[in-house]
């Protein structure tokens, strides 16, 4: 008979065979961290396939709020903003005779209200010599035609605006913008257009950003006159500006009032150019108190110096207004100009204006046309490498 053999409780037999109760304790261990590896990896993907959502849902919201913003912007300044109808005579000696000959124009254009007597701001090209009759088409599609012309700067002056009193009202209450400071803009901030696109579509709006600033170009119409003029200190925008939106709003994202728009570049897309309001605010500030236009004269012919320009004029200051010889042997400094009467001499460098210092942001057009006519002005200038200040007192300038 075989002896049966149990085996001591406190020897270690267990690593062969664990017992019933190890068996349970371990399995439970186990199940314990399958659970948690599980957790793990189904919250790390359902984390990931849920971003995407989140992002989602985040993208949508900045694009709802943006186009509110833009819808609110458009319908507040929109209702400032005016259609400006034209007629005119011009006269041409084009026929085969050489006999002149007279012909009735019509155009379109915008402008904006600048107060609630009914003064507006618009292009000088919008309304130019030669307007017979102006119409103004309020935003509600009322028709104004009571609408005289208060001035307009000169042909040859790089500052192309126009003011119009609307002299019969017929009752309407009129809601003149908010003018911002067109020196606080950055390129890459947004900015909205709003005009007369095309004379036709009335308050058209478009969008963008400002893409420049300190442009100068030479501008021409579309009628085939060969008429044209020089403009400077210009923002470049890509928001479309159309023909017919001339003379409109360039309009922040706080809906102020911070450009003109004035111009398009021929051959390209959404290369557009407006007019920086503080290079306007002198003659707006002029029409409202005075009730005629009066442009701040300071009599100099100047290059806005950049890194290039100074070293092609071999100059160790790089920003400023330089006084340059000019190329054709004319004066720089206008005779009997409040420039020369200060003493202003050729190779100057007017750095800065009542302490305001000129940049890509303020230029010597920008930081005059904000005075008006009468003011008294602290020019800072480079002369002979050695700085000085010079006062100045602003004149009206010449009609031509």
């Amino acid at each position: 008979m075989a002896e049966s053999i149990k085996p001591n409780s406190s020897e270690s037999a267990a690593p062969h065979m664990p017992s019933p109760r190890n068996m349970w304790a371990a399995r439970i261990v186990f199940l314990l961290l399958l659970c948690l590896g599980i957790g793990f990896v189904g919250g790390r993907v359902g984390s990931e396939s849920a971003a995407p959502t989140q992002s989602s849902k985040v993208q949508k919201q900045i694009i709802s709020n943006e186009s509110d913003l833009i819808a609110n912007i458009a319908k507040e300044v929109g209702a400032s903003v005016v259609s400006v109808n034209v007629s005119g005579t011009t006269t041409s000696t084009n026929s085969f005779f050489g006999i002149p000959q007279t012909q009735q124009q019509e155009s379109a254009g915008t402008g904006f209200i600048l107060n609630a007597d009914g003064v507006i701001v618009t292009n000088r090209h919008v309304v130019p010599v030669g307007t017979d009759k102006v119409s103004v088409t309020l935003s509600d599609g009322t028709e104004l035609t009571n609408v005289s012309v208060i001035g307009r700067t000169s042909e040859s002056d790089s500052l192309d605006v126009a003011y119009l009193k609307i002299n019969d009202k017929k009752g309407k209450t009129l809601t003149p913008v908010t003018l911002g400071d067109s020196s606080k803009m950055r390129v890459g901030d947004k900015v909205i257009a709003i005009g007369n696109a095309l004379g036709q579509f009335q308050n058209t709006v478009t969008e963008g950003i400002i893409s420049g600033f300190g442009r100068s170009v030479t501008a021409g119409d579309s009628s085939g006159a060969g008429s044209s003029e020089t403009l400077q200190n210009l923002f470049q925008t890509d928001a479309a500006i159309n023909e017919g939106n001339s003379g409109g709003p360039l309009v922040n994202i706080n809906g102020e009032v911070i450009g003109i728009n004035t111009a398009i570049a021929g051959g390209a897309q959404n290369i557009g150019f407006a007019i920086p309001i503080n290079d306007a605010k002198g003659t707006i500030n002029t029409v409202l108190s005075k009730g005629k236009l009066e442009r701040p004269f300071l009599g100099v012919h100047y290059v806005s110096l950049t890194d290039d320009y100074a070293y092609t004029y071999n100059l160790t200051t790089k920003r400023g207004a330089y006084i340059a010889p000019s190329a054709d042997g004319s004066a720089s400094i206008v005779v009997g100009s409040p420039a020369a009467k200060a003493g202003l001499k050729e190779k100057d460098i007017i750095t800065a204006v009542d302490g305001t210092k000129i940049d890509e942001t303020h230029s010597l057009t920008s930081l005059l046309g904000q005075h008006g006519v009468g003011d008294s002005v602290t020019l800072t200038i480079i002369r002979d490498g050695k700085e000085q200040k010079i006062k100045v007192t602003l004149e009206a300038a010449p009609s031509q």
